[in-house]
């Protein structure tokens, strides 16, 4: 069964978004979902991609529900903000955040949490020193995004990936 579906998971989720897109059951639609079900993963597979070893899974739900709600509050700050209520309040900048976890997988997944909150940017990360360098929209207390970054999200990604 690996051989011809190596990564499952990646299938059916490349299935059921291929059928969501196309918005139809129609014959040509299933077989574009099937093909690239059962092609992506090969290609994958070929490309040395390694597996992702889920520790926690219990900690990526609880994850998903403190960026859910992350995106959401910060959505409406940025909104006050860029009407006005707060643009002269606000002092944007630069901070690092050393950063202790490693995993690539781990790291990608932070990567996509802070760039799809609004008013923070992931701008760079050095492997050899584990330091992120992270834009900061409404920057009031450095350390207190160094809090947010480390015990909210990097604590709950080590427990799944490491």
């Amino acid at each position: 069964m690996r051989r011809i579906l190596p990564y499952p998971v990646l299938s059916l989720g490349l299935f059921v978004a291929s059928i969501l897109l196309s918005a139809s059951v129609a014959p040509p639609s299933l077989a574009l979902a099937v093909l690239l079900a059962l092609l992506a993963p090969i290609i994958m597979l070929a490309l040395g991609v390694d597996r992702v070893r889920l520790k926690a899974p219990m900690a990526i739900i609880r994850l998903a529900i403190d960026v859910v709600g992350d995106v959401v509050r910060s959505n409406w700050a940025v909104s006050h903000i860029i009407l006005g209520r707060r643009r002269h309040e606000r002092t944007s900048g630069f901070i690092h955040i050393p950063l202790d976890l490693r995993d690539r997988y781990g790291l990608a997944v932070l990567a996509i949490i802070i760039t799809s909150t609004p008013g923070t940017l992931w701008v760079e990360y050095e492997a050899a020193t584990g330091r992120l360098l992270l834009h900061v929209l409404d920057l009031v207390d450095e350390e207190t995004w160094v809090r947010l970054i480390k015990d909210r999200y990097e604590r709950r990604l080590m427990e799944i990936f490491e």
